[in-house]
């Protein structure tokens, strides 16, 4: 079945077809655009989606959302980008099955895809989620808009730097459940205090449909602050964790040979056995949630389990592999798609357990948009390295000064100003049995340096 049809785009942005066509997939990236799919010819500051609409078609676009006269097959209307959230909302209004938001200072992508798989495992393919981090006022209305007809599950991750935003992404999006992960240090230079950061979060629940779900962190030190904000729109409100008193709760837990863990879960009166892939408590927490939302929608919990027992690594969150040096291979954690003060902690929690023959080596590229309290939340990671066994810390972009001040004496180190720098010290000192974690900002760009390690023959 088609994703769309030009009638149906045309109703859903109250705008004018040139022709018939259909569409199976939706972009407004022309770098994106592949046989059969559907071009928005967006406006942004510095660009204009209608430059390339001769592009899109060559590489296959079947139509185009435009607001200015094109010789090629279309949807004339007033505001693309306007049509986008429109087109948004018409998905979400023909969805019959169940939706899921997920937002969180962090873990949401890593949470958002786990419980993905979790829903696809009884039902391959009648699952869907938002790609990527498609998480803004463009990625949340575009994940909509792809989603097909015939979806059971929908997993939409919601994020936000300002108060505000969320409120208007989830009225769009409209779950059935929503989840917080968790609340932490991130985005601080826009707020006043982490309360204020739980209150933005805390605007997720606004969205949710009658009779749904919240679903909020108990270990949180804002967890009643949640509640609060969860009270007026939720029918239930289900707490996970791994304290005494979460109503999805973490009893036991036991690390695997393979890096991951054994969990024994209990939800109410129920108790339900599992191995986690990914490794470290934070994941053991997000666990919880994951099982919280598949129980309020009522799927397979038993499966759910088996997917997250199979579920590997995200490119940039978590992922894993052996880069070869000479005489052998280090272990590589590829962490470094983004990082707060709390991220950092957790990943070096797991790089501390990691069983490294030779040494632990951390790459660590500064945290963004951390406000005046910046040096503090860089200086304040010395101990989490100390206490991670770290035998050389390559610290990068300027950031991470306090961090190095703070280190001197204490841990092998060297501050760089790029991630090639850091690139180039890795690689200088890499050896057989190394552990190495790489974490930081996505804008310090330390991707390079994981695919570079990737890339070694």
């Amino acid at each position: 079945m088609s994703l769309w049809t030009a009638s149906e785009i045309a109703a859903a942005t109250s705008g004018t077809a040139s022709t018939g066509f259909e569409v199976s997939g939706v972009t407004f990236d022309s770098r994106e655009v592949g046989p059969g799919d559907l071009f928005l010819a967006l406006k942004g500051e510095t660009t204009d989606g209608h430059r390339y609409l001769d592009q899109a078609f060559a590489q296959g676009a079947a139509g185009a959302v435009v607001s200015a006269d094109t010789p090629h097959p279309h949807v004339r209307v007033a505001d693309t980008m306007t049509a986008l959230e429109d087109l948004g909302r018409a998905s979400r209004a023909r969805m019959a099955g169940k939706v899921i938001g997920v937002t969180g200072s962090v873990g949401k992508t890593g949470t958002k895809e786990a419980l993905f798989a979790a829903l696809d495992r009884p039902v391959p393919g009648q699952a869907h989620r938002s790609v990527k981090s498609y998480n803004n006022h463009t990625g949340v209305p575009l994940s909509l808009a792809r989603m097909p007809r015939e979806t059971r599950y929908g997993v939409f991750e919601m994020g936000m730097n300002h108060a505000g935003e969320l409120a208007a992404l989830t009225r769009i999006v409209r779950p059935h459940v929503a989840i917080v992960t968790t609340i932490a240090p991130a985005h601080t230079e826009f707020f006043r205090d982490e309360s204020a950061i739980a209150d933005a979060k805390g605007e997720i629940f606004e969205g949710l449909e009658p009779g749904g779900t919240a679903i909020i962190p108990f270990d949180s030190p804002h967890r009643d602050r949640l509640i609060a904000a969860a009270k007026p729109h939720a029918e239930k409100i289900v707490t996970f964790g791994l304290g005494e008193g979460a109503d999805v709760r973490a009893i036991e837990t036991m690390r695997t040979r393979t890096g991951g863990t054994f969990v024994t879960a209990r939800l109410g009166a129920r108790e339900l056995s599992f191995t986690l892939s990914q490794p470290g408590d934070h994941w053991v927490a997000n666990g919880m949630a994951i099982l919280a939302a598949v129980d309020a929608v009522g799927s397979d919990l038993e499966l759910a389990g088996l997917a997250l027992a199979e579920m590997g690594g995200l490119a940039g969150r978590g992922a894993r592999f052996l880069a070869k040096v000479d005489g052998g291979e280090a272990l590589v954690i590829d962490e470094s798609y983004n990082a707060n003060p709390a991220s950092m902690r957790a990943t070096l929690a797991v790089l501390a357990q990691e069983p490294a023959t030779a040494g632990r080596i951390a790459v660590l590229g500064e945290m963004r948009e951390l406000g005046p309290e910046s040096a503090a939340y860089h200086a304040g990671l010395a101990d989490p390295i100390r206490a991670a066994g770290v035998s050389r810390a390559i610290l990068v972009g300027e950031g991470m000064g306090a961090l190095a001040k703070a280190l001197e004496g204490q841990v092998d180190f060297v501050h760089v100003p790029d991630a090639a720098t850091a690139r180039e010290q890795l690689e200088a000192v890499l050896a057989p049995g190394d552990a190495v974690l790489v974490k930081g900002s996505n804008a310090v760009g330390l991707a390079s340096v994981v695919t570079s390690l990737a890339g070694r023959g």
